[in-house]
């Protein structure tokens, strides 16, 4: 009799805990049909794949902020992806050999015994040509041509030695250090020459407090190997498109994250 009587309150025991699972069921179709009054008593799977967000695969419903974003990253990733200039990066710059990994872009150029290696990356590169005058109500406003202009890493290695130069491009005309009377697309913020791999302890000195004679002349050998203020043109290009394809890049894969 004890044996029936501990069975008997097993059974009235599991019934306790099944009947809240029924409630949690009926509530979430009760959740789910003020979402969607129009099909109201349809089962909790129909509703499910029904999801306005037409994502098949999709088990939870999205926030409104989400679907918002996905129908508005649907619009402008077509819009970018017309702006494109270029479809495709090339592979290769006035002799250079052009190589990608994520942000960073090197070029490469072998002259001899003489390897020279120049490095940017495109974060936080895009700025406009100009400051406008813009109209706030204006929603098609021209805010000028949005150029990506990187710090760049111009490395000269001849054997075991390295001679590294830190450039950026001049807001405007005249390098630092350079005479005003000079109209240098970019200037050099720092000089450096080292033996093996480069470290802290090396010793380098600022473009700006180096004599201007001196700077003049690094500015000529920086030309004659190619780094002139016509390539510098083609870098701005080169990066802006770059940039602008990771730009893109970017938008689909947080259209993908936020459509899940």
């Amino acid at each position: 009799m004890n044996g029936i009587a501990r069975n008997v309150m097993r059974l009235a025991a599991l019934k306790k805990l099944a009947s809240p699972a029924k409630l949690t069921v009926q509530n979430s179709r009760v959740f789910l049909s003020t979402l969607r009054p129009t099909i109201a008593g349809s089962s909790l799977v129909s509703n499910t794949h029904r999801h306005p967000c037409a994502c098949v695969s999709c088990r939870f419903s999205h926030t409104k902020a989400e679907k918002e974003l996905v129908e508005f990253l649907a619009e402008e990733i077509v819009a970018e992806k017309k702006a494109l200039k270029l479809k495709t990066i090339p592979t290769e710059l006035d002799g250079f050999k052009v190589s990608l990994d994520g942000a960073e872009v090197t070029l490469t150029k072998q002259a001899g015994e003489e390897l020279i290696k120049i490095s940017f990356n495109v974060n936080h590169t895009v700025d406009t040509e100009a400051e406008p005058d813009v109209d706030p109500r204006d929603d098609k406003a021209d805010i000028g041509e949005i150029k990506s202009k990187p710090s760049f890493e111009v490395d000269i290695k001849r054997g075991k030695q390295t001679l590294s130069f830190t450039c950026s491009y001049n807001n405007e005309p005249g390098a630092s250090g350079a005479d005003d009377s000079y109209n240098d697309l970019f200037g050099i913020d720092e000089i450096t020459l080292y033996e093996g791999e480069h470290t802290e302890k090396v010793y380098a000195v600022g473009g700006e407090i180096v004599d201007g004679y001196l700077y003049d002349l690094l500015m000529n050998y920086l030309e004659e190997k190619g780094i002139s203020n016509e390539f510098a043109e083609k870098i701005i290009e080169l990066s802006t498109n770059y940039e602008h394809t990771a730009y893109v890049g970017l938008l689909e894969g947080l259209s993908k994250f936020t459509a899940k």
